[in-house]
């Protein structure tokens, strides 16, 4: 593109993110989150937030209208902002914190949870191929956001004030968002989604069995055995995904989902971590101090008085 074409472009995004400010903020007024559309969250914060969160992180497209957040991935952040968006393609655990709000300028975030299904239709009948070699890449990645998608957004935006043209039109922009990831550098990210063949889909099968079997002994030769993989390759491919060991990613899906039970369920320490695999609730404590900050007890009384404020 020439100057002018790259000037007329600029100011197209300014005015396309002027617009999706506006209609962010009519749609979520106060602070919190919100889905307004089955797979479409919006999110808003009048302030930094003061402690971290933890959560599995669904595959989803997140754009940020203003504000900025950073995404912890393992050892790796992600940072991004209005020029850029993110993209996640494989269940994962995250900590993540809003760095830039206030109640000027309040976070408005937009995530779009991707679903394999739609992902593999519009791959299938758009005729894109993904090069193979191409396909073992982390499954979380900052990209910068172009003219197309913060548009397609923008359209999504503009739907809710028309619920009947929403439920029929909305599908079709969600499948030109897919669209446009899988022409981009992004594209072999969304193969993690796909039910294919080859290492990519083995190391999605060992992510579901860990969740799915997060309570049972980790033995990495017998789950890369089942996954017809070598110890060491099987090792390699799922930090290339995950960007953490096998053994540090049932760690952290551990000591999240015995935090939901303390809290969500009232179980105490002990019943918690026996739950989710640990054998000594000694041992389970420490882990969790060094991952949450705190011993569960009171971890969870602080999190409980906070809620009650």
């Amino acid at each position: 593109m020439n100057y002018q074409e790259i000037e007329l472009e600029r100011q197209r995004m300014q005015i396309n993110r002027a617009e999706l400010i506006k209609r962010m903020t009519r749609a979520i007024p106060e602070d919190g989150l919100a889905e307004v559309f089955p797979g479409i969250i919006l999110g808003r914060f009048s302030k930094p937030t003061e402690e971290p969160v933890y959560a599995m992180f669904k595959p989803s497209f997140c754009i940020i209208a203003e504000g900025s957040k950073e995404v912890l991935l393992g050892d790796e952040v992600f940072r991004y902002d209005p020029g850029h968006y993110l993209i996640a393609t494989v269940v994962l655990p995250v900590i993540s914190q809003v760095v830039e709000a206030s109640e000027e300028k309040p976070y408005l975030g937009f995530q779009l949870n991707l679903d394999p299904t739609i992902v593999a239709s519009v791959m299938m009948e758009s005729g894109i191929e993904i090069k193979k070699s191409e396909a073992h890449v982390k499954a979380m990645n900052v990209g910068p956001i172009e003219d197309e998608l913060l548009d397609a957004a923008l359209k999504l935006m503009k739907l809710l004030d028309t619920p009947d043209e929403m439920k029929f039109l909305a599908p079709l922009i969600i499948r030109e968002i897919i669209y446009r990831l899988l022409k981009s550098d992004q594209g072999a990210r969304l193969t993690h989604l796909l039910t294919s063949e080859g290492d990519t889909r083995r190391i999605t099968d060992a992510v579901n069995h860990l969740r799915e079997h997060l309570d049972e002994p980790l033995v990495i030769g017998n789950m890369a055995r089942n996954l017809g993989m070598s110890v060491s390759g099987f090792h390699q491919h799922f930090k290339n995904v995950t960007a953490m060991s096998p053994m540090q990613f049932q760690k952290q899906i551990r000591l999240q989902e015995a935090r939901r039970l303390m809290l969500g369920e009232d179980l105490d320490v002990a019943s918690a971590s026996f739950r989710v695999g640990y054998e000594d609730p000694s041992y389970f404590s420490r882990e969790y101090k060094k991952m949450f900050g705190a011993p569960p007890q009171r971890d969870i009384a602080k999190i409980r008085s906070n809620l009650e404020v």
